[in-house]
């Protein structure tokens, strides 16, 4: 399996797009602060549909109960997951 090397803008740029798309809102809204259910206005199922398509984007396992509130704890989670393939 070829290693992914990626910086933490280039999994939050995935991560914003894939997020916007998902939730239906301008890619401007994804911050990295902006908390995924207060501020993007995701319910439980928008969450799952983000995860699964990151999943799929980066051949990764999410568990979404890792205490992922905001999209940089996504982008963290997602750039640990990657180190550790």
């Amino acid at each position: 399996m070829e290693e992914i090397k990626m910086t933490k803008e280039e999994i939050f740029a995935t991560v914003q797009a894939i997020a916007a798309e998902e939730l239906d809102i301008d890619q401007a809204k994804v911050t990295l602060d902006a908390k995924i259910k207060d501020d993007l206005n995701a319910d439980s199922l928008d969450v799952f549909e983000i995860m699964n398509e990151l999943e799929d984007k980066f051949e990764i396992e999410l568990d979404v109960d890792e205490g992922v509130t905001t999209i940089q704890d996504v982008v963290d989670f997602v750039a640990k997951q990657l180190a550790a393939k």
